[in-house]
């Protein structure tokens, strides 16, 4: 036989599970330092200015876009 499930402790389990799994992400997206963001910050602009500075730019007199 199965065994006897109830089901409203299931549903509050399963939003429990939930809020967790929501609580978790909440902590990385915003429990990190000030000093650790800054930092991600500055690694972003610094790839994005490479990349940039890696951009093939056309000819002036060109009429490729």
């Amino acid at each position: 036989m199965s065994e006897i499930v109830n089901l409203r402790r299931a549903r509050k389990a399963k939003g429990r599970a939930d809020a967790a799994h929501k609580a978790a992400g909440n902590r990385l997206r915003f429990g990190a330092p000030k000093a650790e963001r800054e930092r991600a910050a500055a690694t972003r602009e610094l790839e994005r200015r490479r990349l940039e500075g890696h951009r093939r730019e056309s000819e002036p007199g060109s009429e490729d876009a």
